[in-house]
């Protein structure tokens, strides 16, 4: 065969234990999927990527088109299969397949729907990839969150979901073109539900150690809590203001799905606003949501105690109570 010709192999290399892949799994090739995937594969995450979709044409389709890029970016081994078949033994799972939030929809009420398809992938990645860190990107992300956590019987640390991290990279990112400066200079958080309910730290929020607001948010004057206001608004709404016009989110979650992953494959120890079990903090216990929280090799390794004022404390504990009143009609 021609191609026999082209290398000749060195037999001491038979003899060396092969260092072992960073394996990825990718669930649901939809557009938040894929966004993912072309973010993880521009960043050189994996050195081996499965995308798996119940379309297996369309992820075939998908993988194709990205395969023919390869040549202009570093090496990923990149497959359509299943869990079953190419994914054993991922170090990561991301899961972003479920139900498209329509127009209008509130994220909780995707729940009934996506805890459906989540028992049918489930147990697969439990029988094959037992060891892997899971991360959860389908909506409502924190109910799911749970929801796995309780379908699998993983360790909470190995269960992860994006949470807010976008939601506090769209806040940080508003900030900072109030203020004309990098985004990254800029520290705020978005913390609790990924969704209606959840809580700006204004309290914290600062630039360069200067705090925005010296106290609490109702010693503000009136004109100052609507500017504030404003921003606020803009962050919560910003999923429905860009499905109302695109018919979906994609890039931006792609790109923060990547951050967490790189936080896990290289242990960066980062804190970011991923959604995990909360146990006894703020008053809130056994419930999945949003607070600042180190992420290494190890998955959720701990979480930054943030000394919360008065009325971001009582609207934290109202967003767990938002999420365990849905968490208490579902059936698990």
């Amino acid at each position: 065969m021609i191609f026999d010709r082209i290398f000749i192999p060195n037999p001491d290399a038979e003899k060396l234990t092969p260092i072992r892949p960073r394996k990825g799994v990718i669930v649901g090739a939809g557009q938040v999927g894929m966004a993912c995937a072309y973010s993880i594969l521009i960043q050189n995450c994996f050195d081996e990527l499965i995308l798996q979709d119940i379309n297996k044409e369309r992820v075939e389709g998908e993988v194709m088109d990205l395969m023919h890029g390869m040549p202009f970016i570093s090496p990923t081994l990149l497959k359509a299969g299943a869990i079953a078949d190419s994914g054993q033994n991922a170090d990561i799972v991301i899961i972003t397949a479920g139900a498209a939030q329509k127009p209008g929809e509130s994220r909780l009420n995707l729940v009934e729907r996506n805890i459906t398809i989540f028992k049918s992938i489930l147990d697969d990645v439990v029988k094959y990839c037992p060891n892997a860190i899971l991360l959860v990107v389908s909506n409502p992300v924190d109910i799911m969150t749970y929801v796995t956590l309780k379908l699998t019987g993983f360790p909470s640390s190995r269960v992860l979901g994006s949470g807010t991290v976008l939601d506090t990279a769209r806040f940080r990112s508003l900030l900072a073109t109030k203020f004309d400066i990098d985004p990254r200079s800029v520290h705020a958080y978005i913390i609790g539900e990924h969704g209606d309910s959840e809580v700006p730290v204004w309290s914290t929020a600062n630039v360069a150690g200067m705090k925005l607001i010296d106290n609490d948010w109702e010693s503000l004057s009136a004109n100052e809590r609507a500017e504030l206001s404003v921003i606020y608004d803009r962050v919560k709404n910003a999923a429905y203001e860009i499905i109302q016009r695109k018919g979906y989110t994609s890039y931006a979650i792609g790109l923060a799905v990547t951050d967490i992953v790189k936080a896990i494959l290289r242990s960066q120890e980062r804190i970011l606003t991923v959604s995990s079990l909360v146990r006894g903090l703020y008053g809130i216990d056994d419930i999945c949501l949003s607070l600042p929280t180190v992420v290494n090799e190890k998955g959720a390794l701990k979480t930054v105690n943030l000394s919360l004022s008065p009325t971001e404390a009582t609207q934290l504990q109202n967003s767990a109570k938002v999420l365990q009143e849905v968490v208490g009609k579902v059936n698990l």
